[in-house]
């Protein structure tokens, strides 16, 4: 059966007019901020004190578009007759945006929770060599991310968290007790 002409065209008007009908659900982007969900991926955030440059996120950055730079130092004994320590200080942290395929492996990988997702989305640059951004920028990001989520209250409390309060009122214990001879003596 042949379609009837101009029945393409009745379709397009009977769509258009039912959603002019309806309320708009268009966000006004720029003078209204939009309602991000709470893990939202936007951009890296470094949080410098915890980075040991071990390079584990640059060596597992599927786009390499991570470079540190870094030197080591020596930090003296701690005790006399102790031995000189040597230890990685970051000079340059910087990620390419323009490379960057946000996966969060660099996230997931660190072991000393150095990198977290931050929320921020509007970093746009005029020039696409400007999206390489440094440890600065980087640690700007970092205090926009949000907090972790709260733990369950029903959930079984983590055994780190159950050792470290056992020692601690081992040692309060300890420290309350009066002393008490020692056995033998009078």
């Amino acid at each position: 059966m042949a379609p009837i002409p101009g029945s393409g065209l009745a379709k397009g008007l009977a769509v258009t007019l039912r959603t002019m009908t309806k309320k708009t659900v268009t966000d006004q982007y720029p003078d209204a901020q939009p309602d991000l969900p709470p893990r939202t991926r936007g951009v890296i955030g470094l949080f410098e004190e915890n980075c040991t440059v071990c390079m584990l996120c640059a060596r597992e950055c599927p786009d390499w578009c991570i470079y540190i730079d870094s030197h080591k130092e020596t930090v003296p004994a701690a005790t006399p007759g102790g031995r000189e320590r040597s230890r990685n200080v970051l000079d340059r942290f910087a990620i390419d945006f323009a490379l960057c395929m946000y996966c969060g492996i660099c996230i997931e990988v660190c072991p000393f929770d150095a990198l977290f997702w931050s929320p921020e989305f509007e970093y746009a640059e005029t020039d696409i060599r400007d999206l390489t951004h440094e440890r600065d920028k980087l640690r700007e990001w970092m205090w926009t991310v949000p907090a972790p989520p709260a733990l369950d209250p029903g959930a079984e409390e983590p055994k780190e968290i159950a050792a470290a309060r056992k020692t601690a009122e081992k040692l309060a214990a300890a420290r309350a007790e009066p002393n008490e001879p020692q056995g033998g003596e009078s």
